[in-house]
């Protein structure tokens, strides 16, 4: 079957959301431009993992353009975009693997989110097809960002990371509203 690249050029709107409470919720990446959205399903460790690779990238390429480079030091506080994700919230594929560049010529973060590929296989053909356009490889959502653009999506990336559940003072896990059985209290409630 043919590969479907939703590409979006420097979308009107690139955020991490989620759906449902903490501890229960499912994690998105959602671009959205001229009334189309695109919506794919990814883990919360995915969505830090991204977040933090974006902001190295970010400060690298800020580094090596000798402070020169359209991208600044912080998310502007005008394009901070705390709105839920659009709807209808229809889910295109599940991410497997992501790839992120700096386009130094046009000045923008390039974001490659790749379709899971089942199989013993899986894992070795999707580090292959990653910036890869062949026509007959896993669905992709590929979203080219300004400097400042990413840094906000960043922000908000990590942000809501960091609002999951509350971790245990003894333990570390998370907590939920009801306690957990805490393995440093030999697996008492707490």
């Amino acid at each position: 079957m043919p590969r479907q690249v939703h590409f979006y050029d420097q979308p009107e709107r690139f955020v991490a959301g989620t759906v449902g409470q903490p501890g229960a919720r499912a994690f998105y990446l959602q671009a959205s431009a001229r009334g189309r959205i695109t919506s794919v399903l990814l883990e919360k460790t995915q969505v830090a993992a991204l977040a933090e690779r974006i902001e190295e990238v970010l400060d690298e390429a800020l580094r090596r353009s000798g402070g020169d480079a359209a991208i600044p030091a912080t998310a502007p506080l005008d394009l901070i975009d705390s709105a839920p994700l659009d709807l209808p919230l229809e889910q295109e594929f599940r991410v497997g693997t992501m790839a992120l560049a700096w386009d130094s010529t046009d000045s923008c973060l390039v974001v490659e989110a790749q379709a899971v590929i089942e199989g013993e296989e899986g894992a070795q053909e999707e580090a292959e097809a990653v910036f890869e356009d062949e026509e007959n490889g896993p669905d992709m959502l590929r979203v080219r960002l300004s400097g400042a653009m990413a840094r906000v999506f960043a922000k908000r990336a990590l942000d809501l990371v960091a609002a999951g559940r509350k971790p245990c003072p003894f333990c570390n896990l998370p907590l939920d509203p009801e306690g957990h059985l805490c393995p440093r209290a030999n697996g008492y409630r707490r």
